[in-house]
């Protein structure tokens, strides 16, 4: 249900390693059924830090807003610009073209303290 190659927030946001010191995120499929249709994606720019735990973007569904959280901290070098003109990708493919964010890692030590999948379901389950 939750593919195993990723790391979780309790947030509902998924991390995947992309290289040494880069990670990708986005919002699980929980978060996006959550949500419902996904009207609109708010990112934060190239550049921009991020700090764990801390809001850098917003989601919008027609049912309401979420905020976006930052997984880890880091430095945003990548962001999937083809959310602001197709934001309906989350819907469709929240683990893979709808990728939302790129950071560079301050410390990749952070990874350790995300959820693995069955810690994930488990937390899930505790809804």
């Amino acid at each position: 249900m939750h593919p195993e190659d990723l790391k979780y927030t309790a947030e509902h946001e998924w991390v995947r390693v992309t290289g040494p010191d880069t990670v990708r995120f986005g919002i699980t499929a929980f978060a996006e059924q959550s949500l419902g249709d996904i009207v609109y994606v708010s990112l934060p720019a190239v550049g921009d830090p991020v700090t764990a735990g801390q809001p850098c973007g917003e989601v919008e569904s027609t049912k309401s807003v979420s905020e976006l959280y930052a997984p880890i901290d880091g430095t945003v070098v990548a962001r999937n610009d083809g959310l602001e003109e197709a934001p309906e990708t989350v819907n469709a493919d929240p683990y893979g073209d709808a990728w939302m964010v790129e950071l560079q890692v301050v410390d990749p030590a952070q990874l350790d303290h995300l959820l693995d999948a069955a810690a994930y379901g488990a937390h899930l389950a505790e809804l």
